[in-house]
């Protein structure tokens, strides 16, 4: 699932250009940022080497959402990626140290597992 702080019309847009399949969450008060710890930022956002890097992005012709300025609203808040089970127990909790931050596949798909397995013992233990 995909949370986000904005308006229904640039949540719609975001999903229509990236082309996300993922159900999506608006979060106008931002609870669940909240509870997660993730807060806005103005000197993670536009540090030096994250522009950097979206220059770099955008040097090579990467794709980026194109947003009208009309449905920006706070460019300096900082997401994160976490993994929850089906019970709402948090596997994997990776707030954002800047906007590039990111966990790896590798280390989702290994917080998946490490679930699966624990899961599936528990399970194989009972009469």
């Amino acid at each position: 699932m995909v949370v986000s702080f904005g308006s229904v019309e640039g949540a719609q847009l975001w999903l229509e250009q990236t082309g996300c399949t993922f159900e999506m969450m608006l979060d106008s008060q931002r609870k669940v940022y909240r509870s997660f710890g993730l807060g806005s930022s103005f000197s993670k956002v536009l540090k030096f080497g994250c522009l950097m890097q979206l220059s770099e992005f955008s040097a090579a012709d990467r794709d980026f959402p194109d947003f009208p300025h009309r449905l920006l609203e706070d460019i300096y808040q900082l997401g994160g990626d976490f993994l929850l089970d089906e019970t709402g127990k948090v596997l994997l909790s990776h707030p954002s140290k800047n906007p590039l931050d990111r966990p790896s596949l590798k280390d989702v798909l290994q917080a998946a597992e490490d679930n699966t397995s624990s899961y599936e013992d528990k399970n194989e233990q009972k009469p």
